[in-house]
């Protein structure tokens, strides 16, 4: 079989994901084939991760065991991380995310452990992110009774738009960047919290935007339980209690739990609040709004590091 036979096997996606992982310094190749498999089985890693796939219970343990016994090298840049350093979500409010979904221009960002303080997957490398692909939500499509739609998680840039795209004809859809945002203005309407997610395996970098609900999205889930896949957006709600109404609505909103009332109005739980900005769309008396907090960190707004990282080159 000659050359031309061979790499007519491999989806030209494919072909692309490996060319760019080839480029990543330290990017091993069980690295990308950790990304190849989650890429192109999202629904059964995901749905062994969350214990919702019919094989959770037969392929789980062996899956943990190899975890444990071959656990990833450490890269010569980095040290070796925790699962939720290496697969986590930053909360976006609305504008933040609208942002992500309509960049421009091709963008390289690193150094950004003040706006993703993880010891992996913390790079924003977008190219061509004007290619944004619709995607099946895994958390919701393996549920016995999801929330709808489904199609809502947005992956964002090269390789990943055409490799999802091509990978999962079924369940993506090429979609534009106005598209993109009015998806997120609707989950947001329907309550939900944008993310956007960062994986090791993923080039150790920003490829999708997910719109989540406390009842099937597992990072959600498994960071209630202890596990910190999820970080703030740097902003926490604060209450105008001259003007709350005392009605609960952005309580029963809050994906988190961190809303609750107290003497006729509703108050903040500043440790559990993660700034997603919900429940002040939700407040009909506009008694809610985000304030910055220093304690949560820098928000992932990327037109601010875009304007700061030009700003140092010129420097």
């Amino acid at each position: 079989m000659d050359q031309r036979r061979r790499s007519g096997l491999i989806r030209p996606s494919t072909r692309a994901f490996r060319q760019e992982a080839r480029r990543i310094p330290g990017f091993s190749f069980s690295d990308w084939l950790h990304g190849y498999a989650y890429a192109r089985w999202p629904y059964l890693y995901i749905g062994i991760g969350t214990g919702e796939h019919v094989l959770a219970r037969i392929l789980g343990p062996p899956v943990r065991l190899v975890g444990k016994l071959f656990p990833a090298p450490p890269r010569p840049d980095r040290e070796t991380g925790t699962f939720a350093d290496g697969y986590h979500g930053k909360v976006v409010p609305l504008e933040a995310a609208a942002q992500l979904v309509t960049v421009q221009e091709d963008v390289t960002l690193t150094e950004l452990e003040q706006t993703i303080p993880f010891t992996l997957a913390r790079d924003i490398v977008l190219q061509n992110p004007d290619h944004i692909v619709a995607l099946e939500c895994p958390c919701r499509a393996i549920r016995d009774n999801p929330c709808e739609p489904l199609d809502v998680c947005l992956i964002v840039g090269e390789p990943f738009a055409s490799f999802v795209a091509e990978h999962h004809p079924r369940r993506a859809q090429w979609i534009s960047q106005e598209e993109a945002v009015q998806i997120l203005r609707e989950e947001q309407e329907r309550g939900h919290v944008s993310h956007a997610f960062f994986k090791d395996a993923m080039l150790g970098r920003f490829y999708a935007i997910c719109n989540c609900c406390s009842c099937c999205c597992g990072a959600m889930q498994a960071h209630s339980h202890g596990t910190p896949m999820l970080i703030s957006s740097g902003y926490v709600a604060r209450v105008n209690e001259a003007l709350c109404a005392g009605c609960e609505t952005c309580a029963n909103y809050c994906q988190f739990g961190a809303i609750f009332s107290s003497n006729g109005h509703s108050a903040v739980s500043a440790s559990a609040c993660m700034g997603c900005g919900v429940c002040a769309s939700k407040c009909q008396e506009g008694a809610i709004t985000l304030a910055r907090d220093l304690a949560k960190g820098e928000p992932l707004e990327i037109q601010k590091l875009i304007a700061q990282a030009a700003q140092a080159t010129e420097e």
